[in-house]
């Protein structure tokens, strides 16, 4: 039986867990660079390592461990996960899961999109976040400490923007599934807080790839071109920083779908 002294040192120095995807690039690996310090685990998904976050760990002493995987075969990656989860034996004084992959897929109607990449669309960004947040919970529902589930969402999940039907229905889906959860969790004893947010409009390879689409298939493409031209796109040191300071504010969980820009 460990001593009073003891148990307290141990909590003292239990470290922050943060599960990541997509930290590979863009948001994501702004995410991850401000998140790399000694008082955090961080676990990386994604389907390429990023070599610049393993120099940085090392520089800093951080607890890093980076997983090349394919979010598209939803239900390896999230046994993978809870079985990680499961093996943890070392005390975290927080465990964060935030689901930040996404895929915008070709611009176009959905009549002439193709089915397999309008399928990819959908998988890594609804059924990943929704099977990996399933499995966080699931092995973390006994751990008592704080745990947070952070959906990377868009404006695009309220607002229709032609022919981005699935990315979209994905993020549309993922605001509506972290209220049901958020409506779950009120009845879960050890219940963790869960919010989808919608991190404003950044400066990374999506909006290069949307504002460079043909007009005829994304009519919105002078409007992205203008946001770039007239620099109205925050960078993604910038945009993660903010993000995740509302993942520490004392009232993440309070409205499960938000809005960076409203805080």
């Amino acid at each position: 039986m460990l001593s009073v002294e003891s148990s307290t040192y141990k909590l003292m120095t239990a470290r922050a867990l943060t599960i990541l995807t997509g930290a590979s690039r863009g948001l994501g690996a702004a995410m991850a660079e401000h998140l790399m310090t000694s008082s955090t685990v961080l676990l990386t998904l994604a389907r390429h390592r990023n070599k610049a976050l393993d120099d940085k760990a090392a520089a800093v002493g951080a607890s890093l461990e980076e997983w090349s995987i394919d979010l598209s075969d939803t239900t390896s990656a999230a046994a993978r996960l809870e079985a990680w989860l499961q093996n943890q034996r070392s005390p975290f004084s927080s465990a964060t899961l935030i689901n930040n992959a996404a895929l915008a897929g070709k611009p176009g109607p959905i009549g002439d999109s193709d089915a397999a990449a309008l399928a990819a669309v959908l998988r890594v960004g609804l059924e990943a976040p929704m099977l990996l947040t399933r499995a966080f919970l699931r092995a973390t529902r006994d751990w008592r400490v704080p745990r947070k589930v952070l959906n990377i969402s868009s404006g695009a999940g309220k607002k229709a923007l032609s022919g981005t039907a699935a990315y979209c229905a994905a993020k549309a889906g993922l605001d509506h599934f972290s209220r049901v959860v958020a409506l779950d969790e009120t009845h879960t004893p050890n219940s963790a807080m869960i919010v989808s947010l919608a991190p404003g409009v950044i400066d990374t390879d999506m909006q290069t790839q949307l504002r460079e689409s043909d007009p005829r298939a994304f009519p919105n493409q002078p409007l992205f071109a203008a946001m770039k031209s007239e620099g109205q796109l925050a960078s993604a040191s910038a945009a993660a920083a903010k993000v995740l300071a509302f993942l520490d504010r004392p009232d993440f969980g309070s409205h499960p779908v938000a809005d960076v820009r409203d805080s």
